[in-house]
């Protein structure tokens, strides 16, 4: 059977599809590359916060209308979303023919090797979830980075984040299958290694004999091939020294420091069951600073939590303004049910959550166009991430990774996919930038 899989929501997931389609080719399914090929979609969904649940379920309806101008016999269900609220799913969504909870690839490839429909979700209680460890994986792009998911689930208690209930408690890949995996990858043409998970940091500590994320780091640095290997989703409190020396030294792995901060004020950060304080978080930012001065700090930060005031909102502010991030993404608070959160009375009304979030992203941006501009003249080396018919390669820093951050718009030689070069910064165009090549 034909089938395509429509990827919604974060790496991790998109790592997650990868493995459901290596099981169905194993079965003899054959992959397409647009939806309207398929005789069998798999949406793939994410259930993290509302908009990405409206996003999933707009995305099930308009697949499902292939049903009737297309070849589409099947459409399934799997994913954050499926594992949280499929049998919801089934029953108000008649279109859909199953839904699969995390980890289900094996009643997956039976559906479709039987052209089964469901009337109940499949799948295991969060608290049971395993690994998912396929030993294959299809790779059908030929981008030249990859995203390698190290861990899943999380042990944390953040008050507004659901990701327990949905994805289990943590888990660690073994460093032996993640490393087998980084290699095919290598082989794949990919030079970049994106590591994902809930927490990088925490890398390890659950394996028998216990690992750590600066082990895993040494060990993939020895695979030739891949030239720079990215480490996401550095939690505040669990970053040690020395990782820091790590990231900042003579390796492979960039000091690109992704750090979800969350919030700045220490009452709000206790309100979300952060464990760090202000005065934590500024000793860190300082520890960064200090042993890498050409290091890239990504933060994300959530405005309009419940009890959020004024004062609280603008000493955020402030603190962007006084230790600037050369990235920042910003969310508005998502009441999410069954959070503690969620369940508190002091809620702040959504428009005030959306007017803050403005502030904070307009805030942002003047110190984002600030920070290119003094790049140029510069010389930075890039990855080539695409070439455009006349030539122009788009590539991207070491600062940027892809999909969230900027891009350099590169001429002055004929590039390829997948080549470093030097490139002097010309011009700054918004958040993206345009140099030229001064050195392969």
């Amino acid at each position: 059977m034909k089938f395509y899989i429509h990827k919604l929501g974060c790496p991790k997931n998109d790592v997650d599809a990868d493995y459901m389609a290596a099981r169905l080719i194993d079965e003899g399914h054959r992959p397409v590359a647009e939806p309207e090929e398929a005789e069998a979609i798999i949406v793939n969904t994410c259930g993290f916060i509302l908009p990405a649940k409206e996003e999933s379920i707009e995305s099930i309806l308009n697949v499902a209308r292939l049903k009737e101008s297309g070849s589409l016999r099947r459409l399934y269900i799997t994913g954050c979303l499926s594992q949280r609220y499929g049998d919801e799913l089934l029953g108000g969504l008649p279109e859909a023919d199953g839904a699969f909870g995390l980890g289900q690839l094996d009643s997956l490839a039976h559906a479709m090797n039987d052209g089964l429909r469901l009337s109940a979700t499949d799948r295991i209680e969060a608290r049971k979830l395993t690994y998912l460890d396929w030993p294959r994986r299809h790779i059908a792009d030929d981008l030249p980075y990859a995203y390698l998911k190290i861990s899943d689930g999380c042990n944390r208690r953040c008050s507004y984040c659901v990701i327990p209930q949905i994805r289990g408690a943590y888990r660690s890949r073994s460093l032996e299958t993640i490393v087998d995996e980084a290699a095919f990858l290598a082989d794949q043409g990919k030079k970049e290694l994106i590591l994902v998970s809930q927490e990088a940091t925490l890398y390890g500590h659950d394996l028998r004999p216990r690992s750590n994320v600066i082990e895993l780091l040494g060990a993939l640095d020895e695979i030739d091939a891949v030239e720079w290997i990215r480490l996401m989703y550095l939690h505040p409190a669990q970053v040690s020294e020395t990782l820091l020396d790590h990231m900042a030294g003579d390796n492979k792995t960039l000091p690109y420091f992704d750090l979800p901060l969350q919030h700045i004020n220490t009452e709000i950060l206790h309100a979300m069951g952060r464990v760090s304080s202000r005065d934590e978080i500024e000793r860190l930012l300082d520890a960064i600073r200090d042993r890498s001065p050409e290091s890239v700090l990504r933060a994300t930060f959530i405005v309009g939590f419940p009890g959020e005031t004024e004062a609280q909102f603008e000493e955020l502010l402030q603190f962007i303004e006084e230790r600037p991030f050369e990235r920042l993404a910003g969310f508005a608070y998502s009441e999410e049910e069954g959070t503690p959160a969620a369940a508190r009375g002091d809620q702040v009304p959504e428009k005030v959550r959306f007017d803050r979030l403005d502030r904070l992203m307009s805030t942002q941006q003047q110190i984002a166009f600030d920070e290119n501009t003094s790049l140029i003249g510069k010389v930075k080396q890039v990855i080539i991430d695409a070439v455009d018919k006349d030539r122009t390669a788009v590539g991207r820093t070491q600062g940027d990774c892809p999909e969230i951050d900027q891009e350099v718009f590169v001429t002055g030689t004929p590039l390829e996919v997948g080549q470093l070069c030097s490139v002097r910064i010309e011009s700054v165009e918004g958040y993206d930038l345009r140099g030229v090549v001064v050195g392969i």
